[in-house]
């Protein structure tokens, strides 16, 4: 399978920039840049997290059946430091009859790690062989890239439990990506996150970034496993934990109740997933299929280039071209650039070498929104659109955000003729919060209503105390009460919070 000269310039060139780095505790040297290794990278498209449009993936790639013991990508050690990072061997799993013993992070068999490895191979077994497959495609560049940077391979297991490797996955915290970037740390470590592109989708420059704060966790905690809580919990969390419990290791550290669960349970699921992931026949996955490594070539396109266009011209389905181009979120590309790198099935660049180059590909099938109100400005068609970046209609229709729009004029808006604005594309625009959020926005909402038309009891003299199954709308009911009074006249109980049983409510 062909590799992409202008791909490796690209993985190599920022791979020594970030190698750069200063680290007292990490060696990142480039061995003469493990050019050859590197020619061996390949890069693959992404998957949702349902896995749509897999059969047309199928039909472009082969599975390729696992003759390994091990995830692709993950550290291959073959006895005590005989490997270029420190290696860690798995004590008290002797029994277990493993192919892999020894890791490049830290990796224990306690408790807590027995409960994930049970998870995965019975409830979350499908997700583990789901994550597996998909790491066929991602795995290995993320391997080297970790190596590259001295920094442990089977870091690609904190990866897997982040996302499962999937490009287009994000937490109900707005982490995004393989690599689950927040937007302030993905900004930090070079990544470009704007209406138009979101480069935590992008496997390559994720992982470049990834390696980035890594190796910046490792030297603020010395240890593998804090750094890997402090990815999830933030370093300020992690360096609370610390001084709170007066202990830097973590295990003590997470039978307190000051991390999240969800940080506690982290760490020993990163390494449920590695001792799995680096024994699968020993685990009854044997017979795993990887998805095989797609290939693209690179074209060069201008700013405010359309992409279903382009994808049309080629001959090649738009889902395709979106799935090589996991960080282009709009079906344009970036209008504020001067040339965009864009990636097509490797069929394709002839096509577009002999037919299509030099061709004009620019957008123009904008759709347009005509002014109807006498004091409407950019700003407030915006804000009808969900459209939060404020440059995004400027840059359009050049003009300023508060520039006032007269009646019958007609705005450029960045949706396509015959796009439904809810489509997927847009999702990010349109998406409901979790239920949870919606439920303590209206609370919220109502407890400020409240506020506003009830009449507050001064110098109580009757209270109720709260019983299991009680609501404020129960409570106002039994003591005669309009819901209005009684969440004024006990609002420092209920401004924050639910009431609980025990709560003690004036009533009178």
């Amino acid at each position: 399978m062909q590799t992409k000269k202008i791909l490796k310039i690209l993985i190599i060139s920022a791979l020594v920039s970030s190698c750069a780095l200063n680290s007292k505790n990490i060696n990142h040297s480039i061995p003469k840049l493990l050019v050859n290794d590197l020619k061996d990278i390949e890069v693959e498209d992404k998957i949702e997290e349902e896995d749509q449009d897999l059969e047309q993936v199928e039909k472009n790639a082969k599975k390729i059946r696992s003759k390994a013991s091990h995830i692709l990508g993950s550290a291959i050690i073959s006895g005590k430091n005989k490997h270029y990072q420190k290696t860690y061997f798995l004590y008290g799993a002797e029994h277990l009859d493993l192919e892999n013993y020894y890791f490049d992070i830290p990796v224990v068999y306690n408790k807590a790690v027995k409960k994930w490895i049970k998870y995965f191979l019975t409830r979350g077994r499908k997700h583990f062989v789901r994550y597996s497959k998909r790491s066929g495609r991602y795995a290995p560049m993320m391997g080297k890239i970790l190596e590259v940077n001295g920094l442990p391979r089977d870091l690609i297991f904190l990866a897997m439990a982040e996302s499962g490797f999937q490009n287009n996955a994000k937490s109900w915290a707005k982490a995004v990506g393989p690599w689950q970037f927040m937007p302030y740390t993905g900004n930090t470590y070079g990544l470009k996150i704007n209406w138009f592109l979101d480069e935590r989708r992008d496997p390559i420059k994720a992982t470049i970034a990834a390696s980035k704060y890594l190796i910046k966790l490792f030297n603020d905690f010395e240890a593998w496993e804090l750094a890997a809580a402090a990815y999830n919990a933030g370093e300020g969390k992690m360096g609370r934990a610390i001084r709170r419990y007066r202990t830097e290791n973590f295990w003590n550290i997470s039978r307190g109740r000051y991390l999240k669960s969800e940080t506690r349970n982290y760490v020993p699921k990163i390494m449920a997933l590695a001792i799995i992931g680096k024994n699968l026949k020993s685990f009854g996955f044997e017979n795993l299929e990887f998805y095989a490594p797609l290939d693209f070539k690179e074209i060069t396109v201008g700013p405010m280039t359309d992409l279903m266009e382009v994808a049309s011209a080629i001959g090649a389905p738009f889902s395709e071209i979106r799935k090589l181009n996991p960080e282009v979120l709009r079906w344009f590309t970036p209008p504020n650039i001067k040339e965009y790198k864009l990636r097509i099935p490797v069929d394709k660049k002839s096509v577009w070498d002999t037919y299509c180059l030099g061709g004009d590909f620019t957008a123009v099938k904008f759709q347009r929104h005509t002014v109807k109100g006498r004091r409407t400005r950019l700003r407030d068609v915006a804000k009808y659109y969900k459209i939060k970046q404020k440059n995004v209609l400027e840059i359009l229709n050049g003009k300023s955000y508060s520039s006032r729009i007269k009646r019958g004029e007609s705005i450029i808006i960045p949706f396509r003729k015959g796009q439904n604005k809810k489509a997927a594309m847009y999702a990010d625009l349109y998406e409901r919060p979790r239920k949870s959020i919606r439920r303590r926005r209206a609370y919220k909402k109502r407890i400020n209503l409240a506020l506003r038309r009830g009449t507050k009891i001064t110098n109580p003299s009757r209270f109720y105390v709260v019983r299991k199954g009680d609501t404020l709308w129960d409570v106002a009911r039994k003591n005669s009460l309009t819901l209005d009074t009684l969440i004024a006249s006990n609002i420092k109980i209920v401004k924050n919070r639910m009431i609980r049983v025990g709560d003690k409510l004036v009533v009178q």
